[in-house]
């Protein structure tokens, strides 16, 4: 699992960005931490 900060840096798009995708339904994270905390993996 890949935090969104480590998305982001992967793939030179921000933060801000990839929070804006998953409100637009883009790209949703694979899973959230009980924190709220976005997580990738590659099966999307």
């Amino acid at each position: 699992m890949k935090t969104v900060k480590a998305v982001s840096e992967i793939t030179g798009v921000s933060i801000r960005t990839l929070r804006y995708y998953d409100e637009i339904g883009l790209l949703k994270p694979t899973e959230f931490t009980d924190a709220g905390y976005r997580l990738y993996d590659n099966r999307h």
